[in-house]
């Protein structure tokens, strides 16, 4: 098995990127007030100068009071902070990257912070609440591709809003978007992606990233079987989604029983569609041990069962979190195969814009 079978091109509607490798979506809160400054655009930059092939920007919230649980989590509208946007954008291409967006709504999720308004969830939320989040995401949307980013991608998975409204532990809604089954409880999600499809056009490409597990329960499962996973995800394509991220805590885990397929090889089977996989690539711990743990080491031997079930043609992406958090030319050294000059993760990295 060889680490170049991930530099091949990917292309997909109008996004075309130079290899598989994506840069994980991550909360970094440096955003001051919301608004992306230099210091944002120099992170990304870096980035992209270093070969990764797309960049998923940390969660950026939409037009709702409660829309974020820290202060300075980007915004993703008003003049000041699409400005922010414009200018990281320029950057990115500038260097010869792509980004896309992750347009995010927390939910109910408290932090240390007090937003102006109390947190959203599924069953505080009226149906002119509802009606009012789903035209903020489409005017994200719109954003976006105004903006020129590349493609866009929806927070649809860790227990936060859109998830919420999926997960029966959160969603006890009696009309029509609560439900007793999966398919059921899709409906806002459903309704999210036909209207920021409808604000980008046919060919602009939307990713939705979902995951079984939430932060309130690891053990959460929202699909028990692969007929149930159908169910939940065939809709979300007919409304347009194109790719779905599958996130899981560590991506070599098999999601159902009698398969070794991961939580991103079943999308992609019941879907048709293109998928990313994540969780913990490159790795000898899983994500939830940095903040229990001074550091999680990369990984000496290269990423074997990784390129063993992209082969396979279980999924079509890899997102990487931690290790290109820590190490902005983590892609370039996998290409060179410098696997003994990858920089070991450290928890105190979430502190800086490195």
């Amino acid at each position: 098995m060889s680490i170049q079978t991930l530099f091949s091109p990917f292309e997909y509607k109008n996004l075309v990127l130079k290899n598989r490798f994506v840069m994980a979506p991550m909360t970094r809160a440096f955003a001051v007030d919301g608004i992306p400054g230099d210091d944002v655009k120099g992170y990304y930059e870096r980035r992209a100068a270093a070969e990764v092939g797309l960049i998923l920007t940390e969660g950026t919230v939409i037009d709702r009071p409660s829309s974020k649980n820290l202060k300075d989590i980007p915004n993703f509208y008003g003049e000041q902070a699409l400005n922010g946007w414009k200018n990281v954008v320029g950057a990115v291409h500038k260097k010869g990257g792509k980004i896309a967006p992750q347009i995010w709504h927390v939910g109910n999720t408290p932090m240390q912070w007090t937003p102006p308004a109390p947190f959203e969830s599924p069953d505080t939320m009226t149906l002119a609440d509802i009606e009012h989040t789903i035209q903020a995401f489409a005017n994200a949307a719109k954003a976006a591709k105004d903006l020129g980013f590349d493609a866009l991608e929806i927070h649809g998975a860790h227990g936060y809003l859109i998830d919420q409204f999926f997960w029966e532990g959160m969603n006890h809604r009696t009309d029509e978007f609560g439900g007793k089954t999966i398919k059921e409880r899709s409906k806002f999600a459903i309704e999210v992606v036909k209207a920021m499809r409808q604000a980008v056009g046919p060919d602009f490409v939307i990713i939705l990233r979902l995951s079984q597990w939430k932060q309130q329960d690891y053990t959460a499962k929202l699909a028990a079987t692969p007929v149930e996973l159908e169910e939940w995800i065939s809709p979300l394509v007919d409304a347009g989604v194109d790719i779905f991220h599958g996130s899981q805590r560590r991506y070599w885990e098999p999601e159902f029983q009698g398969s070794d397929l991961n939580f991103a090889g079943w999308l992609k089977k019941v879907s048709g569609q293109p998928t990313i996989t994540v969780g913990s690539v490159g790795l000898d711990k899983d994500f939830g041990d940095v903040f229990t743990n001074a550091e999680s080491k990369s990984a000496s031997v290269p990423l074997d069962e990784l390129i063993r079930r992209y082969d396979r043609g279980d999924f079509d992406l890899v997102a990487v979190g931690r290790a290109i958090l820590q190490d902005p030319n983590w892609v370039q050294k996998i290409q060179a195969e410098k696997f003994d000059e990858l920089a070991t993760f450290e928890a105190k990295s979430l502190g800086s814009l490195s």
